[in-house]
């Protein structure tokens, strides 16, 4: 491990570099390559020829050029102060090198991705001499206000606890413990690289019984995902996949939110960047930005990089998991993901598969949704890590590989329609393409709130799916031509999609709607839909009802009642009544 291979460079080919006489170097260790000591990966080996991915721009690097490594993985460095901190695809600290290169990242440039200079406020929870395992509790670390950074026994560590620091300030550099077994002595810090590849241990699986509550009313309502989930946005250029993922990371219920920028337009980062420091997070009042981790590898940032940041990223979430947080990760987007994998493979000569693609594409896919889940950690809490990735396919064709593929190893599908978008309608997510297969397994979190809820969604969900088979009838003949209950299932239908499935991020009342608000909305719009049935069936026409002033206020509805004036609500579903009431009065009097 601590050996140190030499060899040199005989081919560059973009990013891809051949290299002899590394003998005994294995799969994915790190190798540095030229006279700037690029980083690079071993991606392939091949006899006496090592094929290393290099993740930095190789412009001058030529064939006969040292190549240096170490026999390590490639790895990133856990600790405290990944909270709040922007990163590349390869861990390296942008707000860091900004201030040593200025706008453009220089070639070769290292930093460590961690402080080793802070200081942090350790707090021990176990005393000198007791025996531990892998996964116990040594101490906390207050990293933000928002995150306690639990000290554990490292994955394949136990013994005796022979010392343990005091209450204290400690760098990252610091020894704080120190176990004894029969292999010897591990000394403990309080930061350590994991290999980003290499999926971190657990006890057990578990199956997801708590909803991941994101405050998106068509996602929380009609295709919900779990609390330790996968879930893809598939969607051409336009149709919103990027602020779906920015409303979902503002305000899902997750204790740790890591966003992966990857291969996105510079300006799409530069927004989140510039929000989460402003934002607010309404359950506890303080910025976004102290429970989050970004990573940004942009579309101009080197190809390879792009590939790696995935890993990076779900690899710090399970580092939180492991503590016992739920961890949302939104990666946007997969597609550009799988662009980096379609580049690199045919510049190592691969047979290309569907549209170009590596045959080994579906694997490596579900390789990262397989590290979601809700698992028992290995120090006995529960953890969880739900996994989110934006899908972009070419003109909106969902039938192209990467979509299907995904399809294939997530739970939920939300279908961004670009005939919604066209219309501003949003989320543009589409009620009659998206599915979810979540239901079942977090139907008892949404009963103990209202044991009505699933039979709320269905009968809604019905409307507007017959509302759907109606519409084309509507192309043909009109809406006048049609009955008057057909009529009404069309105003209602409308009324859903106005009143409910429709949301503006920017609203400040409207942009977060909590699960109990979602309910009594619903419960609103089936009262219209039950007591204008009735009035139907006794003459009074979709027009009357549609002209009264109680039923075009149920619109505003949304924007105009707070999260914590739920009882605005109920009065209106009271006056909703009497005006229908009243309808039925005068037709009576008639």
């Amino acid at each position: 491990m601590d050996n140190m291979l030499t060899g040199k460079v005989i081919s560059v080919n973009g990013p891809i570099v051949k290299a002899l006489g590394l003998q005994g170097i294995r799969m994915f260790d790190i190798a540095e390559v030229g006279p700037d000591r690029l980083i690079g990966e071993v991606i392939r080996l091949i006899g006496d020829v090592t094929i290393i991915q290099v993740y930095e721009d190789t412009t001058g690097l030529m064939p006969g050029d040292w190549v240096i490594s170490s026999c390590r993985p490639l790895s990133v460095l856990l600790g405290p102060g990944l909270i709040a901190n922007i990163y590349d695809g390869i861990q390296r600290p942008l707000v860091g090198i900004s201030k040593m290169c200025g706008h453009y990242i220089k070639k070769g440039v290292k930093l460590s991705p961690l402080d080793v200079d802070k200081k942090w406020e350790f707090k021990p929870l176990i005393k000198a001499g007791a025996e531990v395992k892998e996964g116990d509790l040594i101490g906390e670390i207050p990293e933000s206000p928002l995150v306690m950074h639990k000290v554990l026994i490292p994955p394949g560590v136990s013994g005796r606890l022979a010392t343990v620091a005091g209450p204290g300030e400690y760098t990252i550099e610091d020894e704080l413990y120190t176990v004894e077994n029969g292999a010897g002595t591990h000394w403990g810090k309080l930061a350590g690289y994991w290999p980003v590849r290499k999926p971190r241990p657990s006890r057990r699986n578990k199956k997801p019984f708590i909803p991941l509550i994101t405050g998106q009313r068509v996602i929380d309502t009609f295709f919900p995902i779990a609390r330790g989930g996968t879930a893809t946005i598939p969607g051409g250029f336009g149709t919103g996949k990027t602020m779906t993922q920015h409303a979902l990371a503002k305000w899902c219920n997750a204790d740790i939110i890591v966003y992966i920028g990857c291969g996105e337009r510079g300006n799409e980062m530069t927004d989140v960047l510039t929000d989460f420091p402003k934002l607010i997070d309404e359950r506890n009042g303080r910025p976004l930005i102290e429970r989050t981790v970004m990573i940004a590898n942009t579309s101009n940032m080197p190809v390879p990089a792009r590939e790696v940041s995935i890993y990076t990223g779900v690899t710090i979430a399970e580092y939180y998991r492991d503590m016992g947080y739920s961890v949302a990760v939104m990666a946007d987007s997969t597609s550009r993901w799988a662009e980096a994998l379609r580049e690199l493979a045919s510049r190592l000569g691969d047979m290309p598969a569907e549209e170009g693609f590596p045959p080994y594409l579906a694997t490596r896919l579900a390789e990262f949704y397989e590290r979601a889940g809700l698992v028992e950690t290995l120090s006995g809490a529960d953890g969880d890590i739900s996994i989110i990735g934006a899908v972009s396919p070419p003109g909106g064709d969902f039938s192209e590989p990467v979509t299907q593929h995904t399809s294939r190893f997530v739970r939920c599908f939300w279908a961004l329609d670009k005939i919604l978008a066209d219309a501003r309608h949003y989320p543009s997510i589409s009620w009659t393409d998206s599915y979810t297969e979540y239901l079942q397994d977090i139907e008892g979190w949404w009963k103990d709130l209202d044991d009505q809820w699933l039979s709320l969604r269905g009968q809604v969900m019905g409307i507007l799916l017959e509302d759907n088979r109606l519409q084309q009838v509507v192309k043909l003949v009109g809406s006048d031509a049609m009955p008057p209950p057909q009529q009404f299932t069309l105003f209602v239908a409308e009324m859903i999609k106005n009143a409910f499935l429709q949301q503006n991020s920017f609203d400040p009342v409207d942009k977060y709607c909590s699960p109990e608000k979602q309910l009594k909305l619903l419960k609103a719009i089936l009262d219209l839909y039950t007591k204008g049935g009735e009035l139907l069936q006794g003459g009074t026409t979709v027009k009357e009802m549609a002209a009264l002033d109680v039923v075009s206020e149920m619109v505003r509805l949304k924007s105009e009642t707070p999260n914590n004036e739920l009882e605005r609500i109920d009065d209106y579903r009271t006056r909703l009544a009497q005006g229908l009431d009243s309808l039925k009065e005068r037709k009576g009097e008639v």
